[in-house]
């Protein structure tokens, strides 16, 4: 017989832990204890957040902490704190072993096993279940992914508006910038219940590197990249794809390097189902860009081609559980969730990504984002 699963401890706050929030679903910004016992979810809050946790989160247990340190005080004296509190609270339960995330507070793992406390790291997922997405959880990413789409209505719409001065884009009367583009993405995002932070607009030779954020102003005839990826208030969930645009006339070399980006994306959600391995799917994006004339090296200064993976899971982390890459073996779980997100770059042409969110089926992909792909604007 398979040994029974130790419950989990956590520490943390549901804005730097998804697993915290996944746990608790409820959001609390200051980190606090949480724990598995007899089956059931337990935590322990301050006055502050007790009543807002009890009413609104998913625990089956919501204990007020003050009293829990008083009893802590009592057994270890007055300089007790939370390694205190919790050997209390785990005593009161009868637990006296627990699995914890692999980023544990090491200084707490420390005072913890100091108090007779067994840890043991989860080597992987702490909860394995948060890969595999409910129909609940699907359509609060398919949300993210409109809030995405409101972004890109907005690009858009600026975009067309924008006039062509030379070698500079003019939005009334103003240079079109990559910080204002995104301060108006942004803001129609969160005007409908998102929270959109760090979204990339990156023109020209700035978006061959595809984490760049982007600055200073869009030219004409250039690519430009916008990637959104905002989480939804609400819920928790993030949304994320990717769009590449041109305002002017594109070269030839531009409209192919477009083409084959979105072509190369088909070709991995043709090979996408339940029980494929994420290589084979990112093979057949790599693959087709070497056909197709697109060579992938590292040079002096930068990689240029494609040399990112096709695409990570997606969920109450931008970058959930789930991997498709050239490296790393990853047969798609059914109900994952996952973008696919091919992309070439080279400095002088110019960079494009496109970018989508799917959820794995047994016979293929179930599409949770949706938006035209109009990239040339006039």
């Amino acid at each position: 017989m398979p040994r029974p699963t130790l419950p989990p401890l956590l520490y943390t706050d549901t804005h730097t832990s998804a697993d915290m929030l996944y746990f608790g679903r409820v959001e609390v910004h200051d980190p606090f204890i949480a724990f598995g016992a007899r089956g059931k979810k337990i935590t322990a809050q301050r006055a502050l957040e007790f009543g807002r946790v009890k009413r609104t989160g998913a625990f089956d247990v919501v204990l007020p902490q003050e009293p829990w340190l008083d009893k802590a005080r009592q057994r270890y004296g007055a300089k007790a704190g939370v390694p205190e509190v919790i050997a209390t609270l785990a005593r009161a339960y009868g637990q006296r072993a627990f699995r914890v995330a692999d980023d544990f507070p090491a200084a707490l793992y420390l005072q913890l096993t100091k108090l007779g406390l067994r840890l043991k790291f989860a080597d992987g997922l702490l909860f394995p279940e948060r890969e595999i997405k409910s129909r609940w959880e699907a359509e609060c990413i398919r949300e993210g992914n409109r809030l995405c789409s409101v972004g890109y209505t907005v690009a858009e719409k600026t975009l067309r508006a924008a006039r062509i001065k030379g070698r500079t884009l003019l939005y009334q009367g103003q240079p079109l910038t990559s910080e204002r583009l995104r301060f108006a993405i942004d803001t129609a995002i969160n005007e409908q219940g998102g929270n959109a932070q760090d979204t990339i607009v990156a023109g020209g030779d700035q978006a061959c590197d595809p984490h760049e954020r982007g600055s200073g102003p869009l030219r004409p005839h250039e690519l430009i990249i916008i990637d959104i990826f905002p989480r939804v208030v609400k819920t928790g969930y993030f949304g994320d794809m990717t769009r590449t645009y041109l305002k002017g006339r594109p070269r030839e070399v531009q409209r192919r390097l477009v083409a084959t980006v979105r072509e190369a994306q088909k070709r991995a959600l043709r090979a996408m189902r339940a029980g494929v391995d994420g290589r084979s799917v990112h093979a057949a994006c790599a693959d087709f860009f070497t056909e197709s004339g697109y060579e992938t090296k590292r040079t002096q200064n930068a990689s240029v081609g494609f040399f990112h993976g096709t695409g990570h899971g997606l969920g109450l982390a931008v970058h959930d559980p789930g991997r498709m890459s050239p490296t790393v073996p990853y047969p798609l779980k059914l109900g994952s969730v996952l973008t696919v997100e091919p992309g070439l770059y080279y400095p002088g042409l110019g960079g494009c990504r496109w970018e989508d969110v799917v959820q794995v089926t047994a016979t293929g992909t179930k599409a949770l984002s949706r938006h035209p792909c109009n990239w040339e604007i006039r």
